[in-house]
């Protein structure tokens, strides 16, 4: 009789926490094929002023991570047709020598410049950040794109999950480092986060490396846009009085290279029904051309407009109580000073 006590005591939770999960699954199914799609973006677009895509930005430096492919791509494309110095950081050298040629053909700028930085390295990043710093160019965008699903374990050479060593510690790394050069572009100085939707599917956690034996990758993606959204949150309130905004931004479902390569079965499903590089790339766009008035620092956008940082009933908006614990754990990881 306790044995069987035992096992119900056990099972109880773990049924609860299997139903909890098929539910944020599910909400974020629906929720995602009424609103990611081509179609949503189309149907959303008929509310878009377009007025707002025709400011002209010359003069002003923006720096996007992982631009030589994809949303990265296009959304370094837009800036610099409207006039910004665009600085593409890419981890391939020669895919990024091609990105920084096409770039400048099609836009007529030559104010396009290519850095190569792997994000997944705290060293590498440090690096960049400190030679870039030297030229004390003011940065006013700051578009942290570089994304990373790796389905299977692979550690760094720093010993990081690679996934989170792109996706979060990058990030965290290379906006921390960047601070002082976002000053000096103040108050017009703004850090975008190249977050997902796939962020609904899960609460915040202490977990940052996944250290479950059993490995999912994209569940650790998910994880991973969890805290960028959180973390955007959180910078706006530390750094509320230096004049930066911080904002996260979902692009929706887009056909890029990293979709195809990484989710080739989602890709495969959704033929014909995924957004455009271009299209996912819109709102970055939209946030980097806006008077910063009009936006809210901390919040989360997606489609010009700011959205829900979690779906009903999916219990994943207490979790975000464990962001200062996050940060002090990405600040020991990067070592870097307080």
């Amino acid at each position: 009789m306790v044995s069987v006590t035992l096992q119900i005591h056990i099972s109880i939770p773990a049924i609860a926490m299997f139903l909890l999960k098929a539910w944020r699954s599910t909400a974020f199914s629906v929720y995602g094929y009424l609103n990611f799609t081509k179609a949503g973006f189309i149907e959303h677009s008929k509310k878009f002023n377009p007025g707002d895509m025709q400011t002209r930005i010359e003069g002003k430096n923006c720096i996007v991570t992982g631009a030589n492919s994809g949303i990265g791509y296009a959304t370094a494309q837009g800036l610099a047709s409207r006039g910004a110095t665009v600085y593409l950081v890419c981890r391939n050298k020669e895919r990024g020598e091609a990105a920084l040629s096409k770039i400048q053909s099609a836009t007529g700028s030559q104010k396009v410049h290519l850095e190569v930085c792997d994000l997944s390295s705290v060293t590498e990043i440090k690096s960049f950040t400190s030679r870039f710093s030297t030229e004390d160019v003011p940065v006013h965008v700051l578009v942290n794109n570089a994304g990373s699903i790796e389905h299977n374990r692979v550690s760094t050479s720093e010993r990081f999950e690679l996934n989170f060593a792109v996706n979060v510690l990058g990030s965290y790394t290379m906006t921390e480092l960047l601070l002082p050069l976002l000053e000096k572009a103040a108050p017009d100085a703004r850090v975008i986060t190249v977050s997902s939707g796939g962020m609904y599917t899960t609460p915040l956690t202490v977990d940052l490396q996944y250290t479950d034996s059993n490995f999912n990758g994209i569940e650790q993606y998910a994880r991973n846009k969890r805290v960028q959204v959180a973390l955007t949150e959180k910078w706006s309130e530390i750094y509320k009085d230096r004049e930066i905004g911080f904002y996260s931004m979902h692009p929706g479902w887009a056909e890029t290279p990293g979709v195809a390569k990484s989710l080739p079965g989602f890709s495969k499903s959704f033929s014909g029904k995924l957004r455009t590089s271009e299209e996912g790339a819109d709102t970055v766009i939209w946030l980097a051309l806006q008077p910063k008035e009009k936006l809210m620092s901390g919040e989360f956008y997606f489609d010009r407009a700011v959205a829900p940082k979690h779906l009903n009933f999916t219990a994943t908006g207490g979790s975000h109580a464990l962001i200062d614990s996050i940060v002090n754990s990405l600040r020991s990881m990067s070592s870097l000073s307080m």
